[in-house]
């Protein structure tokens, strides 16, 4: 017998699934019928692997679930055991863990799914760009999560950008971010910065401590972007950018790389270098 139709609540089911985001599109459309379905929670379990480790309050999704239903199916894939026996557990989630909690929280029996056949490393890389497309980001776990997709996959910034569905600048200003010190972060988190522009804005400062101090100002006084640029035009508001400078020893070429902030340390430098060179040659491999 068939479950109470209150259990299928917000997903017709003569309807096709389909996940919004246009990388699971993509991965769907290998299929000619990525057909949603629904599985029983008790059948269901996160993967271990999955790149999100912490929730966040629950309660909102837990009240829209009841309310409306889940609106959107979780992905999965089928759990690849080792070893002979039956397992409880027959899928493992790729995207769409808040989506499980708050469905147990709810009380729901089962929830809507498309079902992927892809590899660990497909499922990982869509569960890092579903994370991505969150909206309660904060602009360092942007940043963190642009970083895990390059070290794990080799991407190139290019790469990144079009996997999220996001221009290549607004990767490699998310990328800066990284740069900025611990103690000038957790004065981020205290004051509660959150804009990116502003906070790139802010490391271009010359120390620790001028970047405290701006943070502080835009805290109390509400400075956008725009105002620690005018300030920054002002005589003495802010040093020159820094420049190196490499000759080559038989002087067949020189090399002038100018930062914008003022200090660069030894690690900025090489890793500046590096993404130049690694852009190079992922431009030479497409053409």
């Amino acid at each position: 017998m068939s479950e109470p139709a209150t259990r299928r609540k917000g997903l017709p089911q003569q309807i096709k699934m389909r996940h919004s985001h246009h990388f699971v599109d993509e991965l769907t459309s290998r299929s000619e019928t990525p057909v949603g379905k629904f599985v029983a929670l008790a059948e269901i379990e996160p993967d271990p692997a999955q790149p999100r480790s912490a929730m966040g309050n629950l309660d909102d999704l837990v009240a829209s679930i009841r309310d409306k239903g889940i609106l959107e199916p979780l992905l999965v894939r089928r759990h690849r055991f080792e070893g002979a026996g039956k397992r409880d557990k027959t899928h493992l989630i790729i995207a769409g863990e808040r989506r499980y909690h708050a469905a147990l929280a709810a009380g729901l029996f089962e929830v809507p799914v498309i079902e992927l056949d892809v590899s660990d490393q497909e499922a990982l890389e869509i569960a890092l760009i579903e994370n991505l497309q969150r909206k309660d980001l904060t602009p360092f776990e942007e940043a963190e999560g642009y970083r895990v997709l390059g070290d794990r996959h080799g991407y190139t910034h290019e790469q990144i950008a079009d996997a999220v569905g996001k221009s290549r600048v607004v990767i490699t200003e998310s990328l800066n971010l990284l740069q900025m010190p611990a103690r000038v972060r957790d004065a981020v988190q205290a004051l509660g910065v959150s804009s990116k522009s502003v906070l790139l804005e802010i490391l271009k400062a010359r120390s620790e401590e001028e970047m405290i101090q701006l943070l502080e100002r835009v805290s109390s006084l509400g400075m956008s972007r725009d105002d620690l640029r005018r300030r920054s035009r002002q005589p003495g508001g802010r040093r020159k950018p820094y420049v190196f400078t490499f000759k080559s020893p038989d002087k067949s070429y020189r090399l002038n790389l100018s930062f914008r902030r003022s200090t660069v340390d030894r690690h900025d430098l090489i890793t500046a270098l590096q993404e130049i060179l690694q852009q190079l040659v992922a431009e030479q491999e497409q053409n």
